[in-house]
């Protein structure tokens, strides 16, 4: 059975004053339904570019310049604008990275929860509102607060109305861009538990992106590395934290404090993101490697798979089984 969603070699450029950004370059993933697959990364990465082009949401300077998105068997690409609204919030939703941002602040939370249950279900603003209401309590918040005004609401509660409206057309599909940043550590849980609660009750299949791997480990099955655009490497959440293959994998990893190792600080990766608009040579991110070699900087290392599942781009897999002038084979890390 086809997997819920199927994305396939998904290339995004933008056209700016500066050039050409390449945004993201073959992305290629699957959703299974009811499924958790998280997106991680740096800032830059192209994470929510990639979000924008599945809800065919990308600005006027972006386009798709190949690939293909499958979702429930039908292809978005070609899609006309009508056909897509019709999809949006109705199979497929998004919750917004800032959800003050996202919400009208002059209109009440009600009636924006209500906007697209209205717009797709046909329904009447008495219907609509009383499933706001409902929609509201599902995510904690009593339907008292239907008429009150984003502003009312701490930034906690802004995020979980972002999430009853993203449930409000009873949709396959959610993609949670960034649902936690700016939010305080333990209102960061909540918001986690949230959603894992809501996924496993409606049987919900969900995106999650983020830049930190922690928010990502008990919330989603699979995980797919992006850098510069580009895939580095996915597989099973744990697989990848456990044994991370990639170096820049192993470099996100590495960034995290262990409570139940020695008190080092833990390493940064060196250097930045590079520019899209002008992406190094061969492996991009050979630059900030540290076991980069000669052909890296000369070569695309493809997607390779290295295990049922599992994925690597790095000319460290499969063909070179030690890294020149190391004698520690990173195979075995």
């Amino acid at each position: 059975m086809a997997a819920l969603l199927e994305v396939r070699d998904l290339t995004i450029e933008f056209t700016t004053k500066a050039g050409i950004v390449h945004a993201v370059e073959g992305a290629s993933f699957d959703v299974e339904r009811g499924e958790a697959l998280g997106l991680a990364g740096e800032s830059g990465c192209g994470k929510t570019t990639t979000a924008l082009a599945l809800m065919r949401l990308l600005p006027y300077n972006g386009r798709i310049v190949r690939g293909s998105i499958s979702f429930a068997g039908r292809s978005l690409v070609p899609l006309e604008e009508a056909s897509m609204r019709a999809i949006r919030w109705k199979e497929m939703s998004i919750v917004f990275q800032g959800a003050m941002n996202s919400l009208n602040p002059v209109q009440r939370v009600g009636r924006q929860i209500a906007e697209p249950i209205i717009l797709h279900e046909d329904a009447d603003s008495d219907v609509a509102l009383k499933r706001a209401g409902d929609l509201l309590e599902l995510v904690g918040i009593s339907r008292n607060r239907l008429n009150d005004y984003p502003h009312e609401f701490s930034g906690g509660m802004r995020q979980r109305v972002m999430i009853a409206m993203a449930l409000a057309c009873d949709p396959k599909l959610v993609i949670a861009d960034e649902p936690v940043t700016a939010l305080d550590v333990m209102i960061q849980a909540q918001i986690l538990d949230l959603l894992e609660r809501l996924r496993r009750e409606l049987d919900l299949a969900m995106i999650l992106i983020s830049h930190d791997l922690s928010v990502l480990a008990d919330t989603c099955e699979q995980v797919t590395i992006m850098y510069a655009g580009k895939t580095m490497e996915s597989g099973k959440t744990m697989d990848l934290f456990t044994d991370p293959k990639h170096p820049y994998t192993q470099g996100l990893v590495g960034a995290f404090p262990d409570i139940r190792g020695p008190r080092n600080m833990p390493e940064a990766i060196p250097g930045d993101v590079p520019s899209l608009i002008s992406p190094p040579s061969g492996c991009v991110f050979h630059p900030r490697c540290k076991f980069a070699f000669d052909r890296c900087s000369n070569a695309e290392p493809e997607l390779s798979e290295l295990a049922p599942g599992r994925r690597a781009a790095c000319f460290l897999y499969p063909e070179v089984t030690e890294v020149p002038g190391r004698s520690m084979p990173i195979a075995t890390r």
